[in-house]
Formats: structure tokens, sequence, C-alpha cells
């Protein structure tokens, strides 16, 4: 079990985009630790449908209470210091927290906005994170960096080999017979609007078909894309049957 523990923060906002990533991800188990506001309502109104996440929301006086049940406390920390310590970039830190959850609480503290992890927490973690930014301006928003080492795990433990939704409607391929009628009515519509005035058809429909079947099209799509063409065409008769003048 993953759990994420914010030691004093003081943004009620930054609670509840902690609160969103862990639904995101897939993670339910959040305490604060002496956090200076906390309103679970005014929190489910800036995250939204995450009731499951916030049921389980748990609250502490001190670090100590916090993680007495983690065997494994990974800190991070923004600053470098002075103090030895055992050092990890997320995604190293990413396999090693995966395979202690199994083990038991395994716990990823995030200090407060303004000051961050002091010593005396860091004292209590057995790894200790440092996020790769830019030296000059290395702090992250809280949020962020809650969402950074969430998507690091998601990573590696396989999140991104999921398929992609199927869309609603697959359709099958679009047959040659599909494309040849397609870039009849494609060739017909650059013809209304004069397109070839000044350019070669043979040439111009050459690059056409080139861009369509390096894109191969669905039969749905393919019809769409003459329906596109044949109302370019329509369009062109009602205005010659009008007599209206089009400047171009």
């Amino acid at each position: 079990m993953i759990v994420v523990v914010l030691h004093e923060p003081q943004e009620l906002v930054n609670i509840a985009h902690v609160v969103r990533a862990l639904k995101n991800f897939g993670l339910r188990d959040l305490r604060l630790v002496d956090p200076r506001e906390y309103d679970a309502s005014r929190i489910a109104g800036i995250a939204h449908q995450t009731q499951d996440v916030l049921a389980r929301v748990a609250r502490f006086e001190g670090l100590p209470d916090a993680l007495a049940d983690c065997v494994h406390v990974v800190g991070f920390t923004a600053r470098g210091r002075t103090a030895k310590r055992n050092l990890q970039r997320p995604r190293e830190a990413a396999g090693e927290i995966l395979g202690q959850a199994d083990a038991g609480p395994t716990a990823l503290l995030f200090g407060r906005e303004d000051k961050g992890l002091p010593n005396e927490a860091l004292d209590l973690c057995h790894r200790v994170v440092t996020i790769p930014t830019n030296p000059a301006y290395p702090s992250l928003n809280l949020a962020h960096a809650v969402v950074l080492m969430l998507y690091e795990l998601a990573v590696t433990r396989g999140d991104e080999s999921r398929p992609f939704k199927a869309p609603r409607r697959e359709g099958p391929p679009a047959t040659a017979g599909d494309l040849e009628r397609l870039f009849a009515d494609v060739e017909a519509a650059l013809r209304v609007i004069e397109f070839f005035k000044t350019r070669q058809a043979e040439g111009v429909m050459r690059t056409v078909r080139e861009v369509i079947h390096r894109t191969p099209l669905d039969e749905r799509e393919a019809k769409l894309a003459r329906a596109m063409a044949i109302e370019v065409v329509k369009y062109g008769e009602r205005l010659a049957r009008s007599r209206v003048h089009v400047d171009r």
C-alpha cells in the first residue's frame, strides 16, 4: 500500500489537487500532518468525484504517528542538504517504492509549501528523492511534485502498456474503390473553386493521393471526406445558377 503524507500543508487548494492526483492514479490513502486548514466539503468542490479518497483522509498531530506503521518512507526535497542522505531520483525510486509497498504501507512524504521538509522529518526517511529541476529555481508546487512521482510510479508498474480506449464506432478500412471515388470527388471540388487555374491537376492529385495513402482512412472517414467534396461541388453549382459573382 502506498500512502501520500503531507507534512503541515498550508494551502487547502494544494490538498485538493493532491486528492485529485490520488484519484487520477488509482491511490486512495492520504495522511495530513497538522494542516493549517482542512474542509472536506471545499476540497470536494475543487477535486470533483473524489469522495472515496476524501472518506479515507487521515489527520495526525505529529509526523511520527503518521509514519508509525510504514515499512518504507521516502521524503521529497528540492534543496541540497549538508547531511548525508540516501538520495534517489524519482524514476530510480519508483521501482523500490512499488516493491516495498507489497510488504506494507510505504509513505511518500512531502513538506509544507514554503519550507519543505525539515531535517528532523528527513531523519525519519529511508530514502530522499530530489526531482531534477532548474537549479536556479528548484522548488516545485506541492501538488505538481506529487503528480510527478505518482506518474513515475504508474509508468514503472506498467500503466503505459494499457491499450487506448477503442473508438465508439470502429469502421472497416476504406477499399480501393472507396478511395478512387473520393479522389474523383476531391478533383471535381478543386475544379469548381478553380484551384487548378495556376497548378497542374495531375501533380496536385498525385500529392493528394500520397497524403491519403499515408493516413489510412476507414470507410466512414472516406465517406465523410467525399461528402465534404460533394458539398463544395453543389455549392458551386448553386452559385452558378444564381449568377452571383464571387471574388477570390
